[in-house]
């Protein structure tokens, strides 16, 4: 099983701003999960990837007034579960109607839609804004009978909460063949039938026509690759994206928008956004 970094980062002031700056900051280093507090935060990376010398170019570029300090150990793959339930992964309600939770949590509450979702250091448990918002619109749309691509899945949460609502074909692409893994045995704990690839962008060749393409990873990813996505979406159907904060808006819309996608919603929570597309042509 896959050691990673957990990275500790201290913060003086702390504020949700400096944590999310952090956050990104980090993520183009190769960090993939997030636990903020009042204090700092917590940021894992594989143990392969993992270089000092990007975390102090971080923090000595980082551009808020904030007294920054870190430490890192390793953790090793199978204390994994332990480390979240310690330290971050706690059940969660996304618009009252979606529970998330892991298969070692007990008092979960009751609500129309129960996902379990062990992480294993995979993205994505609802926690982070960016995954939450994703849900919301999913919540909010008819995905009945609908064929959905799931690209950057990360533990497969949006992939098996459109199941859940009725979508037909699923399919979930994910580019580390560690957090694929998870999200393959996600789909299996929630007795969904998702189809999980390993691979990037380039597998979209071989898929069906989406009537929805969903895309929660960065921004930098989505703009390179957005050509690729767009011949994977049917005239008329939709594109949600998220991973970016709203100044990149214009950048990503800029990218779409050659394409014949029309912005039509935005969330927004904690400056991160998820925006709604439709594709017109």
């Amino acid at each position: 099983m896959q050691d990673y970094i957990a990275l500790r980062i201290n913060a003086d002031p702390c504020n949700e701003t400096v944590t999310d700056l952090l956050a990104a900051f980090l993520c183009d280093v190769g960090f993939e999960s997030f636990s903020a507090d009042e204090s700092g935060m917590t940021a894992y990376v594989r143990y392969d990837l993992y270089d000092e010398n990007n975390v102090k170019e971080i923090l000595s570029d980082f551009p808020m007034e904030t007294k920054l300090d870190f430490s890192a150990e390793t953790v090793h793959g199978e204390d994994w579960n332990e480390e979240w339930e310690k330290n971050y992964f706690k059940p969660i309600i996304v618009d009252g109607r979606c529970v998330v939770h892991s298969s070692f949590h007990k008092d979960i509450p009751v609500a129309e839609y129960d996902i379990v979702i062990d992480p294993k250091m995979a993205f994505g448990t609802g926690h982070h804004s960016t995954t939450g918002n994703m849900m919301r619109f999913i919540l909010s749309e008819d995905m009945k009978g609908k064929n959905v691509i799931d690209m950057g899945t990360g533990t497969g949460i949006l992939s098996i909460l459109c199941k859940m609502r009725g979508a037909d074909k699923v399919t979930g692409i994910e580019i580390d063949p560690f957090a694929w893994e998870n999200a393959v045995e996600n789909v299996r704990l929630n007795g969904v039938a998702v189809d999980m690839i390993c691979g990037d962008a380039s597998t979209l060749e071989g898929l069906y026509t989406a009537d929805y393409f969903l895309a929660n990873i960065n921004r930098n990813v989505i703009t390179s690759d957005v050509d690729k996505y767009a011949r994977k979406i049917k005239v008329g159907g939709i594109m949600l994206l998220s991973g970016f904060y709203r100044s990149d808006i214009p950048v990503v819309l800029q990218s779409t928008e050659k394409f014949g996608f029309t912005h039509v919603d935005t969330l927004e929570e904690n400056d991160w956004v998820a925006i709604k597309l439709v594709k017109n042509a």
